[in-house]
């Protein structure tokens, strides 16, 4: 008689991530219960192969532990975008959540997860990194694309990495765009893509005038100082690739090992094709 499978809950937010780590959980021979964020999850996540798909809206934590419990699942995972807008502005907190948000002394996601991360861990369920069954998607350092960044690029790395880094620790956003070492736009709520695509309307406007910056622009997405890996890892897909081209943004810098290549060698190879250089450090 074979031993039952191992049961692990997915906390499915929006994007290709949660699917990914489905299929890699089931590969490695574990019974998958899907809690799907009814805000963000794609429906498709109810044709993948789980055991058991169950919709909850942003805010019913207690429906979450409550269907953890019924279904006899003790360790989870995180994965998928849920927007820092829908976050704060979409969430209508159940009782126990509600609570939880009037204990945090600060109100960002790093608080708000970090604290989720401690009620269920009390609740005997723990919440594993996200990277944990994808670590062969983890970027790897080096140069990723055939073409390199070129040296206005690399200075733009240089001081966007400085930049990044000093915002990072505060949890304002993960992402800078730069040109010519100015920076032109800053990760807030509205999460990569948005920045991207404010930054290429920026210096569309500068170029309406007398505009001394080059219209190449450089995207850093950098990881946080203390990345908490179980949850708002940074993330690229092909997607990010097509938003950085339509800005006029030639160049991505990435952390080496904290960054997701979502969708492998697709990403590489929408890069190569309208010459953007990936760099991760």
């Amino acid at each position: 008689m074979s031993a039952p499978k191992q049961k692990l809950g997915l906390i499915a937010g929006n994007g290709k991530f949660p699917f990914l780590v489905l299929d890699a959980a089931r590969a490695q021979g574990y019974e998958v219960v899907v809690a799907a964020i009814k805000e963000e999850a794609f429906p498709e996540i109810e044709s993948r192969g789980a055991a058991a798909v169950h919709w909850l809206s942003l805010g019913e934590l207690s429906r979450l532990i409550d269907t953890f419990h019924r279904e006899n699942v003790c360790r989870a995972i995180m994965a998928g975008q849920v927007k820092h807008k829908q976050i704060f502005s979409s969430i209508r907190p159940d009782w126990r959540l509600a609570r939880l948000l009037l204990s945090l002394t600060t109100r960002n996601t790093d608080s708000l997860l970090g604290a989720i991360a401690e009620v269920l861990a009390e609740e005997g369920i723990t919440l594993e990194n996200s990277t944990w069954l994808l670590e062969p998607l983890l970027v790897r350092p080096g140069v990723l694309t055939e073409r390199a960044p070129s040296a206005q690029e690399r200075k733009n790395i240089d001081y966007g990495r400085a930049v990044a880094g000093q915002l990072a620790q505060y949890d304002i956003g993960q992402t800078v765009v730069i040109a010519e070492s100015a920076c032109v736009a800053v990760e807030a709520m509205e999460g990569t893509d948005a920045t991207i695509e404010r930054a290429g309307t920026i210096l569309r406007s500068l170029h309406g005038e007398a505009s001394t910056l080059s219209r190449a622009l450089t995207v850093v997405k950098i990881a946080k100082p203390n990345q908490d890996m179980r949850f708002d890892v940074p993330v690229i897909g092909v997607k990010t690739i097509e938003v950085m081209h339509a800005a006029s943004a030639t160049c991505l810098a990435v952390d080496a090992g904290k960054c997701l290549l979502l969708d492998g060698e697709a990403v590489i190879h929408a890069a190569n094709a309208v010459s953007v250089s990936i760099v991760a450090e």
